[in-house]
């Protein structure tokens, strides 16, 4: 029964590591980052409602009164 050979593997998977990180490296640089996203600003806008001027109150069928 033939022996697997394994001599070929170190240099198939260090030849596919440095592949692969070229490749990732190729990739990584065609991005461009942002080096200072903008601060946006945290204020709260206020919209103006009608309901927002009176007060209501409203009533749930079953918190109404019982006859």
């Amino acid at each position: 029964m033939p022996q697997l050979d394994t001599s070929t593997w170190f240099t198939t998977i260090i030849s596919m590591i440095m592949a692969l990180f070229i490749l990732f490296q190729s990739k990584i640089t065609n991005h461009t980052f942002f080096l200072s996203p903008s601060h946006k600003d945290t204020k709260l806008i206020t919209h103006s409602t009608p309901w927002e001027k009176k007060w209501t109150k409203i009533y749930l069928p079953l918190s109404l009164p019982q006859h």
